[in-house]
């Protein structure tokens, strides 16, 4: 672990914050445009509990950077990170919908979905350039993951919650 632990800080001190910025941007980019492809290909095919509840477990891995001093986040700034989350949480909760079709419970298709994801991206550059100037940059990547997993782990717990009442209804 410790070896580990000195590389982290050899990279985190020995690359520019600008370039760490940008390239947790481009990576962030990259992530949006794969998850929103994920989505509209999982529109075409049905829904199944598990394909809801996985990503977050999945997710929930990222953890593990905190086990790094590069990465840990003051208490204030996980409740400020977590609450963001929640609330960007409910309009993921609010525009996702199921519609039952003869073969199955399907996510349906949604513009808001991409204006919401196109949304929170630009929140994120702004808030990224904005707080690097005050944040360190591996803090900020903390905080970052803290207000995606606070916003995936409702909306997702959200979907389950109606996929099981759709499913509940057609029975």
């Amino acid at each position: 672990m410790n070896k580990l632990q000195e590389l982290v800080d050899y990279l985190f001190n020995s690359i520019p914050s600008i370039y760490l910025i940008i390239g947790s941007t481009v990576i962030f980019i990259v992530m949006t445009t794969f998850v929103y492809t994920m989505r509209a290909k999982a529109a075409n095919q049905p829904i199944q509990a598990k394909k809801i509840i996985l990503p977050p477990l999945f997710m929930s891995t990222g953890m593990l950077m905190f086990l790094f001093d590069e990465f840990q986040v003051p208490w204030i700034q996980v409740a400020e990170a977590s609450f963001v989350g929640l609330v960007f949480s409910t309009f993921l909760i609010y525009t996702t919908r199921f519609e039952m079709k003869e073969d199955g419970i399907y996510l349906q298709k949604s513009k808001a979905f991409l204006v919401i994801l196109l949304g929170l991206l630009v929140i994120r550059m702004i808030g990224k350039i904005v707080l690097s100037n005050t944040i360190d940059v591996g803090e900020l990547g903390g905080m970052f993951f803290i207000l995606a997993f606070s916003m995936i782990l409702p909306w997702r717990v959200g979907m389950l919650v109606k996929y099981k009442q759709l499913e509940k209804r057609t029975k």
